[in-house]
């Protein structure tokens, strides 16, 4: 059996999303900043074709966006719900979507609107999210951060994952810090550290830079930041990288090893906790065994299952229903199929079929199919005219992929 990963493989300049962030190849941004050090550039065409003013306005006003997707905060401190939020009136009476004249209150008298998930809301910033992630191989997440002039958002501070700031509109001036603890994972915020932070963000800073629209800048995680709005309105992405960590790598490793009877065993009877000597050959015999079963992990079986991490914190491309249903009844074989962007799907084969499996189904196809998926996978093709298959044949194959959402219409 053959199993395939769900991407073809691409070259180390092959990342366009990224080059467009940092100015520079992949391997370059790897070597000298990823994870690691800041990273300051300016785009000369700027982001306006994924965010403005105009589209924030047409989210607050017109989307009807729900809490979490929404919060705002005053002076470092995050505000009550209730504060920018009421009821939709009627046919929509939950009490937590955005009220558009309670954000105008709140921002006039400086208050910073932060706007969450919009890789899942705003389509342009969808589109680019699954390029990046594609390109860095981590999730991803965007939220905007709109803030009113000279006002402050948030204190001196550091995140759990590593951003990608761009400055849309209006000015900012940021304020970057050396870590006081570096690469901190999800469970250790900044409110651990919190006078060590406090102190670091009194010294000089590593950046103190006034940020103007196209200005982009890289920050790992653990890095300290705070920023205040210069003048006029601003408004900035972040983007978060949820990356996949080496203590995420050690979890998966060891997830096997309640299937090693050694490592099931118990400890010794009469065990004393407060005497280490009593239990120090369990230690020892523990740590022999976990030696043992990290020796002979199967690397296949680790990659799938940092595939299903992955899909679980990923989202591919949306289908639409109604067209696709529409574009099935009316199917011909002129009709150009794409793959679905950002699947993150798994590919097996066997002499019989082929299997595509992803994050909510198994779609299975007899062998013959193989040389169209295949091909589906690499380039777009005519839904009639699928490699290895009749007219006839190709199109029932297209018509599955379609209701299985394998496949897009372009």
């Amino acid at each position: 059996m053959s199993d395939s990963a769900s991407q073809p493989e691409r070259g180390a300049e092959d990342r366009p999303a990224l080059r467009r962030l940092t100015g520079m190849s992949g391997e370059q941004f790897a070597r000298e900043h990823w994870g690691e050090r800041p990273l300051l550039t300016h785009s000369p065409s700027g982001f306006e074709d994924l965010f403005s003013a105009e589209a924030a306005d047409e989210l607050i006003a017109q989307r009807a966006l729900r809490t979490p997707f929404v919060r705002m905060a005053s002076e470092g401190a995050v505000l009550s719900p209730s504060r920018f939020t009421s009821s939709g009136g009627t046919g929509a009476e939950v009490g937590d979507q955005l009220d558009s004249a309670k954000v105008l209150q709140e921002f006039a008298a400086g208050a910073t609107l932060v706007l969450q998930g919009l890789h899942r809301t705003w389509g342009p910033i969808g589109d680019f999210t699954r390029d990046l992630v594609r390109d860095l191989g981590h999730p991803a997440q965007v939220n905007a951060y709109i803030t009113p002039a000279s006002s402050r958002g948030f204190d001196p501070h550091y995140d759990t994952h590593d951003v990608f700031v761009l400055q849309i509109a209006g000015t900012k001036r940021w304020s970057i810090h050396e870590p006081v603890h570096r690469h901190p994972l999800a469970d250790q915020p900044w409110t651990d550290h919190r006078d060590a932070v406090a102190e670091a963000a009194r010294r000089p800073p590593h950046i103190d830079q006034v940020f103007e629209p196209g200005d982009v800048l890289y920050l790992p995680r653990g890095w300290l930041h705070s920023a205040v709005a210069e003048g006029g309105t601003s408004i900035h992405l972040t983007i978060g990288l949820r990356a996949t960590t080496r203590q995420d790598l050690l979890h998966t490793l060891l997830a096997s090893a309640g299937e090693d009877p050694e490592l099931r065993r118990s400890l010794a009877l009469g065990v004393d906790y407060s005497d280490p000597a009593s239990f120090a050959e369990d230690v020892r015999a523990t740590i022999a065994a976990a030696h043992a079963l990290l020796d002979r992990a199967p690397i296949d079986d680790l990659a799938r299952s940092l595939q299903r991490a992955h899909a679980e914190a990923t989202r591919p491309e949306p289908v639409r229903p109604l067209a696709t249903i529409d574009a099935m009844a009316e199917l011909t074989a002129d009709v150009l199929l794409s793959w679905r962007d950002a699947l993150a799907e798994r590919i097996e084969e066997d002499e019989r079929a082929i299997r595509i499996v992803t994050r909510t189904s198994t779609v299975t196809l007899p062998a013959e199919a193989a040389p169209a998926i295949r091909a589906l996978r690499a380039a777009p093709q005519g839904a009639g005219d699928l490699p290895g298959l009749d007219a006839e044949s190709s199109l029932v194959v297209s018509r599955r992929l379609l209701r299985e959402g394998i496949v897009v219409p372009q």
